[in-house]
């Protein structure tokens, strides 16, 4: 619709007789400081708030997105604390929208305020629907980008079955978070942690590492229904765990503001300490731990490590973490004259994204091992035509890991000599993008999974109990199918 210059006039004097008997529309100058800061004008003029006539119509976005105020970290990082998000698609009070649902007695559904926004106080009720879901909704969006912008199915979206994943920010009390099948959902707890008060309550929704890494879960059910059965080598849990790891680490780059502040805190050096590879960091030092929960830029290999999931999940996030790294340096090199640090950082991370993102997808169904990821990701990077050097980082850093055998000369990595500016560099002049376990006889490949320190998803009874062949063909899981086997055997004794 155009609306000329006289029709505009028009308008604005009959908003002006409006105003004389309807003042409880404006907000008055003196009222603007009760705002929002994210939200304020400071220092402006109520005069200078209303819109000057323009002789052009300004085009008007096709589609309004959403603004939420979140944690761009956990509480305690600091540095980023409390910030607006831009969430680019349509959401309902809930929140909710056409893939999530928010849940939490007596407070949902949140309602979006004048603006159209969920802006609420931090650490309210309120706000941690808000949050909880925009972070779930930009992890879920994140994966769709790299799918080619087509939807992820959770695992019970076959048949035409639309059923939404439902977010519970305040699930209950219990030092932990959780995915389940069978709920349809992701459920975050709140506990105290041991010897502080009452009044010091850990809220795992508030935890973006937290939030994130259980929406990997979901995402990776969908992506790979088998993965999560207990019966898969300890290593295919390890992928389950990392792979909700580095969706934590991934989407804080693509959030500008996160990378941008990286850069600045680090001097653009991924190995200096920072809040990255710190995963869940409030929640470690609940718990007493220096670093987080886990340290993505660790040096862990298989030889050092037990096959508790989180444990043997930590050895495939480093490698992949050594590898973000390593690419960094290697693009910083070339693009530094050219393009912001910032940039190349948010660049790098959302093509390894993807690579690791396409790399799982061809994966086997089930009994997936590191090494079948480690060898499509070489296999898809010589495809879409990446430096050789890129494949370089990817054998050594495996290899290096005790992941895969080493096809080519460790030499100059463990020298600390690697020409790290050579685009055409694999160390022995050959691009090998196939293979071998270091070691096919690894407790890590044969031995059962460990899930006594898990998150609350790897706890949940329906991975333990029901076959992985089952959980791979997808659709919706009910009480019936944990209970499956003592059902069959009551049958079976009825029977006679």
């Amino acid at each position: 619709m155009t609306i000329h210059q006289e029709d505009l006039r028009q308008l604005q004097q009959q908003q002006d007789e409006r105003g004389r008997t309807d003042s409880g529309l404006a907000v008055g100058e003196g009222r603007m400081g009760q705002l929002v800061p994210s939200l304020r004008i400071e220092s402006a003029a109520a005069s200078s708030l209303q819109a000057a006539p323009r002789a052009v119509p300004i085009p008007v976005p096709p589609v309004a997105g959403h603004r939420f105020l979140i944690y761009k970290q956990d509480p305690t990082v600091t540095q980023l604390g409390v910030r607006l998000t831009y969430v680019p698609t349509v959401v309902l009070n809930g929140p909710a929208d056409a893939r999530l649902t928010t849940s939490l007695a007596g407070v949902t559904p949140v309602a979006r305020n004048a603006g159209g926004d969920f802006v609420f106080t931090a650490n309210s009720p309120q706000f941690d629907c808000a949050h909880t879901f925009a972070v779930v909704r930009q992890a879920l969006s994140m994966y769709e980008r790299h799918n080619g912008g087509n939807p992820i199915p959770f695992a019970w979206n076959v048949g035409g079955n639309t059923d939404r994943l439902t977010v519970n920010p305040r699930a209950g009390v219990g030092a932990n978070a959780f995915y389940s099948r069978t709920g349809k959902a992701l459920s975050f707890l709140h506990f105290v942690p041991q010897g502080q008060p009452p009044a010091n309550v850990v809220f795992t929704c508030r935890s973006f590492d937290i939030v994130a890494h259980e929406t990997g879960h979901a995402i990776l059910d969908g992506l790979k229904p088998g993965w999560l059965g207990a019966g898969n080598n300890p290593q295919t849990g390890g992928l389950h765990e990392s792979f909700g790891d580095i969706t934590a680490i991934f989407l804080a780059l693509a959030q500008p503001d996160q990378a941008e502040a990286l850069v600045a805190l680090t001097k653009a050096n991924l190995h200096d300490k920072s809040f990255l590879p710190a995963v869940a960091e409030e929640f470690g030092k609940a718990l007493g731990l220096p670093f987080g929960l886990r340290n993505a830029d660790n040096d862990l290999k298989l030889s050092e490590v037990s096959n508790q999931v989180h444990a043997i999940s930590q050895v495939f996030t480093g490698a992949v973490y050594d590898i973000l790294a390593d690419v960094h340096v290697f693009e910083m090199a070339r693009q530094r004259r050219t393009k912001d640090p910032a940039v190349v950082l948010i660049e790098v991370a959302h093509a390894l994204c993807k690579l690791v993102f396409d790399a799982i997808v061809a994966a086997p169904a089930v009994g997936a091992k590191y090494v079948d990821v480690a060898n499509k990701m070489l296999q898809i990077s010589a495809g879409r035509g990446d430096p050789a050097i890129y494949r370089t980082f990817i054998r050594n850093r495996f290899a290096v890991r005790e992941i895969t055998l080493a096809a080519t000369p460790l030499r100059d990595l463990m020298s600390g000599q690697m020409n790290m500016t050579d685009a055409d560099y694999t160390g022995d002049g050959q691009d090998v993008t196939e293979l071998e376990a270091a070691d096919e006889h690894s407790a890590s490949l044969r031995a059962e999974q460990d899930r006594s320190r898990c998150c609350g998803t790897m706890q949940m009874p329906e991975y333990q109990v029901v076959d992985a062949r089952k959980l791979e063909k997808r659709g919706e899981l009910g009480n019936d199918d944990i209970l499956r086997h003592e059902i069959d055997e009551l049958r079976r004794a009825f029977d006679k």
